[in-house]
């Protein structure tokens, strides 16, 4: 039965001298004073390729002999596996062809392509493009390059942990985002044998949980892949690999919601200036909702930084939402001149900046006498948004938010 152990980790983190960067550990202020004690935030999203995935992709493409790397690699993913593999193929010498689901985000494509691989589109999920990635070995002789249930990827990821030790070795808990379970794994196969007292927390969110459903059945089993920002933590089924590894080593698997990912992700780019993706901000996530569960001093790995700007302005905008600084509200007026007018000057008497306004006049639910008129206002903060709502139903006006 094939697994991974520090003896593992520490060869494939001397392979990997020279080609991954050490990342950098940043102190969280703002973290710190929520959780009342240290927090810390690895920043794999200025790894190479903008995630952790090249430290696995290229310890396990490195293993290969050179016959093998002469008939191509292929894999799947969503975007970040597909960019280390593209990399560590072009860097070993090696032809890459990468599946990727329909609506993978648009930069990550673009750079997958730009390292040298071929992009090929296949079904809405990680998990369709994993069959058709392992068809295509089959019948091309094609090495297949696992994303995440491999001891040369597992123990590749594993290397964070060790470079975690070298750079906190007071650490106490170490939160990580979890998809099919390789980067966990990986950390918990190096940490534990050094420090069996550091709690490694695992997150994944509510929408895919494969984990939990997991654990609690004693086995890999299969979720459904419901819409979720982060698409690159959405697996369906954990490997049989990482599977054992999470279920000896890893502490817990927790769950976060969609507003905390949004809520997290602005925290990372408003108070540590760091950009990352809403799967790379899970971390962060936990410690937003679950605070009670982590002993300090924290590690917080920032798995990844490969954003596409459009969604990053949705999550923001999410984010801001979530955090009480962002109202869409609905206002019925009456269709009159002025009423407007007066509307607005409420508002900026109460110095909210209104972003957008939309009429609506030939709508069933209205009167023929009125109007509703859609707003995106950016308040302060929750305080001052509950002053607008309770000032404006004050002087009258039939508000619906959302």
């Amino acid at each position: 039965m094939e697994t991974v152990g520090i003896a593992e980790v520490r060869a494939a983190d001397a392979l990997l001298d020279g080609v991954a960067i050490t990342t950098p550990l940043l102190h969280s202020w703002a973290l710190s004073d929520a959780m009342g004690g240290p927090v810390y935030l690895k920043c794999e999203n200025v790894q190479r390729t903008g995630s952790f995935k090249i430290r696995g992709a290229y310890t396990r493409i490195a293993g290969l002999s050179p016959e093998q790397r002469s008939r191509g690699v292929v894999a799947a993913s969503a975007g970040n596996h597909a960019q280390g593999v593209a990399l560590a193929a072009a860097l070993l010498g090696s032809r890459a062809t990468v599946f990727m689901p329909q609506g993978a985000p648009l930069p990550k494509v673009a750079a997958t392509r730009a390292y040298g691989a071929e992009v090929i589109f296949h079904g809405l999920t990680v998990d369709d493009c994993l069959v058709a990635a392992q068809e295509f070995a089959d019948e091309h002789g094609a090495v297949y390059i696992h994303p995440f249930d491999h001891p040369d990827i597992v123990a590749g990821q594993g290397t964070i942990g060790l470079e975690i030790l070298r750079q906190c070795p007071e650490v106490s808990t170490i939160v990580t985002a979890v998809g099919g379970g390789g980067l966990v794994g990986g950390l918990a196969a190096a940490v534990k044998p050094e420090r069996p007292d550091v709690k490694i927390i695992g997150v994944q969110t509510k929408r895919v949980a494969s984990f939990p459903a997991s654990l609690a059945a004693g086995r890999p089993v299969s979720v459904e892949v419901g819409p979720t920002m982060a698409d690159g933590i959405a697996v369906g089924r954990p490997g049989e690999l990482t599977y054992r590894l999470v279920d000896e080593l890893v502490d817990a698997v927790v769950k976060v919601s969609e507003e905390s990912i949004s809520q997290a992700l602005l925290l990372c780019l408003e108070r540590a200036k760091q950009v990352v993706e809403p799967a790379g901000a899970a971390a962060v996530a936990a410690l937003l909702e679950h605070s009670y569960a982590f002993r300090p001093p924290v590690v917080a790995v920032l798995s990844g930084g490969n954003i596409d700007p459009l969604l990053l302005s949705k999550v923001l905008r999410h984010g801001l939402a979530g955090a009480g600084r962002y109202l869409v509200a609905r206002c019925r007026l009456t269709d009159r001149p002025g009423a407007l007018v007066t509307l607005l000057t409420e508002l900026a008497e109460l110095e909210v900046n209104v972003l957008d306004v939309m009429h609506e006049r030939v709508v069933a639910r209205l009167h023929v006498e009125e109007v509703e008129v859609l707003m995106h206002l950016e308040t302060r903060g929750p305080d001052h948004s509950e002053e607008v709502l309770a000032r404006l139903k004050e002087q009258g006006y039939v508000l619906t938010l959302g």
